[in-house]
């Protein structure tokens, strides 16, 4: 019994490593969002959304799918670490400069489109993200797969202050302008990444670069079919901006992309969540027991989807307040909120029921799950957009999840069966879309919170066996922790 509980709170104490530092870097961009959206007009706000959907693209298929390569051979016995990490990561270096140099030649086009305006001040911080972002990728996950929870932390604080003091910095000397992300964004990942270089080469120095029987065909097998997959979701999280960009203007896109932002508030918990899960996940298959390994998942999807459901229900409540720290030309994002809110939330829990998906190299499935889901959100986005801009955007974003969670999660327990207990977490969603819609239709947000609390409390007495098990988990701990503290 002590034996589990200290396996218990070493699981916890390593998703804490991980989480401190992205709620840190959550207050951080509570502070960054106002003043990004005081300092951009709306349109101007719009480009900068489009920038990020832009050099997401040019990523996935640089990337090669090798990223999850590396997160699936990195356990594996008798790999070399350091000879696995340059397999990977050489490929997309060729690949991205390929890609940077076709973006070049057509720039007048692409950047016409995204930003209605072109120069060298636009295609260098472009062609320079997505180069440093490659890099970026596979320092950072190398962190995460030796789970050194403190450093990835460290490094995220980091990079959000480097990157809210270049946006004070560059919106001194450029105004209201789109470069102004831009350019901070650009700055401030290519910083924190060369520290992340200096530390890898220091680190690996006495290591040897030597063949192993993983060869590059292999990795490439493995990755490349994750590229659709990638693709997709980079379409399932972008259609929206587009068909916004389409159908509307730059103005709505920007108000739209503002209530994206407020999501990092359960997007934080969701990086979180995906830079601790995978490499654990990946690390109980291998090495426990396959009933312990099943059991594991099913308790940890109960109290996950849980939390995620707490999230969602508290931010939508909380979104009268939460939308006055954007500015008045923002307000507007109120009525998006409700319904985006389920982007994040049903992203982390499928993070966690389709990992069985991975652990066969099916990936395949992925790519059925992704294209039923474009398709929707395709339809979606066409009927709903023009009349209802960013609110239509919304609701066709949460349709399109729950259709991609609840595909892929069949499919995903077709490849690894796990008895998900998914009664109550389907219960608590209707309950949730139920009250998504009313608050979304309200413009009386003390009402909405009124009715939101209600549902919120049904909610919990629904999950009351849950909410005792991680009640207990917590004091139990801050028990020990206690105990520790007057022994020492």
């Amino acid at each position: 019994m002590e034996k589990a509980q200290d396996k218990k709170e070493s699981l916890f104490s390593s998703f804490i490593k991980y989480f401190y530092g992205n709620f840190v870097v959550l207050l951080l961009g509570l502070v960054q969002l106002p003043l990004t959206t005081r300092v951009l007009r709306t349109e101007e706000y719009g480009k900068t959304t489009m920038f990020i959907t832009a050099v997401s693209v040019i990523y996935i298929f640089a990337i090669l799918g090798l990223d999850q390569a590396y997160i699936r051979f990195f356990y594996k016995e008798g790999i070399n670490r350091k000879t696995l990490f340059f397999q990977c990561l050489i490929p997309p270096f060729v690949l991205i400069i390929i890609l940077s140099f076709v973006y070049v030649l057509f720039a007048p086009f692409f950047n016409a489109f995204l930003f209605g305006e072109n120069g060298l001040s636009i295609i260098i911080p472009v062609v320079a993200y997505t180069v440093i972002s490659v890099f970026e990728r596979f320092l950072f996950l190398n962190i995460r797969m030796e789970q050194n929870g403190v450093l990835y932390s460290n490094l995220n604080i980091l990079s959000k202050v480097l990157n809210v003091s270049f946006i004070i910095l560059f919106a001194y000397l450029l105004g209201s302008n789109f470069r102004v992300v831009m350019y901070a964004m650009t700055l401030s990942l290519g910083t924190v990444t060369l520290i992340c270089a200096v530390r890898y080469l220091f680190i690996t120095r006495k290591e040897k670069v030597t063949r192993h029987e993983t060869d590059e065909k292999e990795l490439l097998k493995y990755g490349i079919p994750f590229i659709p997959m990638l693709l997709m979701e980079w379409l399932l999280s972008s259609m929206d901006k587009w068909s916004i960009k389409i159908f509307n203007d730059f103005s709505e896109t920007g108000i739209y992309g503002s209530a994206m932002q407020i999501m990092t508030i359960i997007l934080t918990v969701k990086i979180t969540f995906v830079a601790f899960w995978s490499p654990v996940a990946m690390e109980k298959y291998e090495s426990r027991p396959d009933d312990e390994c099943k059991a594991f998942f099913a308790d940890m999807f109960d109290k996950v989807q849980f939390l995620c459901i707490c999230a969602a229900f508290l931010l939508t409540i909380l979104r009268g307040v939460i939308v006055l720290i954007l500015g008045k030309d923002y307000r507007e994002a109120i009525s998006i909120i409700p319904f985006l809110t389920l982007m994040p939330v049903l992203s982390i829990m499928f993070e966690m029921t389709g990992q069985g998906v991975k652990f066969t190299g099916k990936i395949k499935y992925f790519n059925y799950a992704s294209f039923a889901a474009i398709v929707c959100n395709l339809i979606g986005n066409a009927l709903l957009v023009p009349r209802y801009k960013g609110v239509g955007a919304a609701l066709a974003t949460a349709v399109t999840y729950i259709v991609y969670f609840a595909i892929g999660t069949y499919y995903s327990v077709k490849c690894y069966p796990v008895k998900y207990r998914m009664k109550n977490f389907a219960v608590s969603l209707l309950l949730y879309l139920a009250y998504a819609a009313y608050a979304t239709l309200t413009d009386n947000q003390i009402i909405s919170a009124a009715v939101g609390t209600v549902v919120f409390v049904v909610c919990c007495i629904m999950n009351i066996n849950t909410l005792k098990a991680l009640w207990k988990y917590a004091t139990d701990l801050l028990g020990r922790v206690i105990k520790g503290r007057l022994r020492g």
